[in-house]
């Protein structure tokens, strides 16, 4: 429990350390009123998975992911009729508490996500998952946007 809450500490104070200031929350791709212009479930996937990347661009890298990936994380989540994050779940992990965090925190972060379309809704809110594939120096890229992987 100790190790736990020095861990979360310790990502905290890097994450402050980012030199950007906070501003408002903006949508990675949508129209008049923060509403996502995606049609389909995947096309809002899509928009979050960059609306993810752009706020967390700093902890993102570009390229191919490595052959032997540190770490993937697959979060399952949920979001409302306003874009609000409602709940987040690991389904898959290899217990890296580092890159777990670092997940959770970059989803939480990226709140308040594009309005999805009213049809994309199923009892009032979107229900996605998303995987981070991180390279062993801790950054990482949503494999709905993710290059290929390197071969070995």
């Amino acid at each position: 429990m100790h190790t736990r809450i020095v861990l979360l500490l310790a990502v905290a104070i890097l994450a402050a350390c980012s030199g950007v200031p906070p501003g408002p929350a903006q949508p990675a791709s949508s129209g008049p009123g923060g509403m996502s212009a995606a049609t389909s479930l995947a096309a809002y996937k899509l928009d979050l998975a960059q609306r993810i990347v752009q706020v967390s661009s700093s902890q993102v890298f570009s390229g191919r992911p490595q052959a032997l990936l540190r770490s993937v994380v697959v979060i399952k989540y949920q979001v409302d009729a306003h874009g609000r994050l409602l709940r987040s779940t690991i389904l898959r992990s290899n217990r890296d508490r580092v890159t777990e965090t670092t997940a959770l925190a970059t989803l939480h972060k990226s709140a308040p996500f594009p309005r999805p379309a009213a049809h994309l809704l199923r009892h009032g809110q979107v229900e996605l998952m998303e995987t981070w594939l991180f390279n062993n120096d801790g950054r990482f890229q949503l494999r709905t946007i993710a290059e290929p992987q390197m071969d070995r």
